[in-house]
């Protein structure tokens, strides 16, 4: 597994996936309410939406153009189904016990943990070049989200972490559906609003309240979880947008399922856009409990990343889709 600072970002703006590290690569295979209820295994309770056209993108000056965020431009979707939150780990539990599935991290043995949630006394651990508080971790996987000494106890309805676009993609295909388009998860994100950076509307904190789990405090030596986490949190601990989805920003970066490119909205189709044909990077969305103003500020629907398809971090999960 090869994981990139910031997925798909080789300089040190690494709030997100860590850096350089090589690994064996698996092989590929391409209703709102309490997610911890559904049931594993199908995409019978995804929430429906029209689709319709949408401004997709984003030209201000407080955005990262090297992402490829513009121009804003016009997209028009067909109708399409998608998960009202991210996977949990109960549902990816699911997924594991009927399937055997193994991930990527389980399979070489480690992953990247952030540096603030290993205990006290955790032996020294390799960094990332860039991004020290990044660290490889023997032993940590989804099942192990903090280190060998962790598990899931009291975190079923937190999203999946350390799984990889290959892990993702094979959880979705055996609930019978796919990841999302981007453009489908900006859609679905922006819960039927225009022109402003997150789902609920224009304002990070309205009436003072926090709406999503991201990092409060000075990054990365000191989390106040001020918004009531530190590390992931529930997938809907915050009210849903317009289209019912919770989470969308915030908590972990979602894999999509399109290649990543930087001139995708310069170059790409209108129409149910799906990326370029091939790549390196799959797109990831939406920021996660690492992001801070300072340092990252991509924890908006109008903001793109990316990272190579065979990266597994702890602040990186996903969300399921289908077509009507």
């Amino acid at each position: 597994m090869t994981a990139h600072p910031h997925p798909g970002h080789e300089h040190p703006h690494a709030c997100c996936a860590p850096g350089p590290a090589p690994r064996t690569t698996g092989d590929a295979s391409s209703a709102p309410g309490p997610a911890a209820a559904r049931t594993p295994g199908t995409a019978a309770d995804l929430l429906a939406l029209p689709g319709g056209e949408f401004v997709m993108g984003h030209d201000g000056p407080d955005g990262y153009p090297e992402d490829g965020e513009g121009p804003a431009h016009r997209v028009r979707l067909a109708p399409f189904r998608i998960d009202a939150t991210a996977v949990t780990n109960a549902r990816f539990a699911a997924f594991a016990a009927a399937t055997g599935h193994v991930t990527q991290a389980e399979r070489d043995g480690w992953s990247f943990v952030f540096a603030g949630l290993l205990p006290d006394d955790f032996p020294p651990t390799r960094g990332v070049v860039g991004a020290p508080w990044w660290r490889q971790v023997e032993g940590a996987d989804w099942r192990h989200p903090r280190g060998p000494r962790s598990d899931l106890d009291g975190i079923a309805d937190h999203p999946v972490v350390h799984v990889t676009w290959d892990d993702a993609a094979r959880f979705a295909a055996w609930a019978g559906g796919r990841l999302p388009t981007e453009a489908e998860w900006e859609y679905a994100a922006r819960g039927g609003l225009t022109g402003v950076h997150y789902p609920w509307g224009a304002e990070r904190e309205p009436g003072g309240r926090h709406r999503m789990n991201v990092w409060q405090g000075d990054f990365p030596a000191r989390d106040t979880a001020e918004d009531g986490y530190a590390g992931t949190a529930p997938v809907d601990a915050y009210p849903p947008n317009g289209f019912g989805l919770s989470g969308t920003t915030g908590n972990v970066w979602e894999w999509c399922g399109d290649w990543f490119a930087a001139d995708t909205y310069r170059a790409g189709p209108r129409t149910d856009p799906r990326g370029p044909a091939r790549g390196d990077r799959r797109v990831l969305r939406g920021g996660s409990y690492l992001c801070h103003a300072s340092y990252c500020f991509r924890y908006r629907v109008d903001a793109r990343s990316s990272s190579t398809p065979d990266s597994a971090a702890g602040n990186v999960g996903f969300r399921c889709a289908a077509d009507a």
